[in-house]
C-alpha cells in the first residue's frame, strides 16, 4: 500500500477550500495510507482516524507525544482546532456540536 505524507497541506486555506482539501485527501486514502499533519478542523475531521502531536518543554528537553483518539476525544480535539478553550462557556458548547457535526457528516464517506 503506498503512503503519502502531507506536511501542513492546508497552509494558507480555511472554510470550504479546508473542507475540499479534507475530502480529496478522504478520496486518496480509498487506494493509499495517508499522513496529513494539520491544524484545521475541516481537515482533520475528513480522517479516518486522528492522531494528537504533542510538544512540551521538560527538564531542557523537548518531550513529543503522538496519541491516537478515540471518538469522545477527536470531538473534543476538533473543538479545540476551531477555537474554544473551554467546553462549558456557549462558545465551548456551539464548539463542541459542531466538531460532532462535522465528524458525522464525513462518517459515511
Amino acid at each position: 500500500v503506498p503512503t503519502l505524507i502531507f506536511d501542513e497541506i492546508d497552509a494558507g486555506i480555511g472554510g470550504v477550500t479546508a473542507q475540499t482539501v479534507g475530502r480529496m485527501l478522504r478520496t486518496l486514502s480509498a487506494d493509499a495510507q495517508v499522513l496529513c499533519v494539520t491544524h484545521l478542523a475541516q481537515v482533520a475531521a475528513s480522517a479516518h482516524q486522528q492522531f494528537r502531536v504533542a510538544k512540551q518543554a521538560q527538564g531542557g528537553q523537548t518531550l513529543s507525544t503522538v496519541d491516537l483518539l478515540d471518538d469522545a476525544q477527536r470531538v473534543d480535539e476538533i473543538a479545540r482546532m476551531l477555537g474554544t478553550a473551554s467546553r462549558d462557556d456557549k462558545a465551548g458548547k456551539s464548539a463542541l456540536t459542531l466538531a460532532r457535526q462535522m465528524l458525522r457528516a464525513t462518517a459515511g464517506s
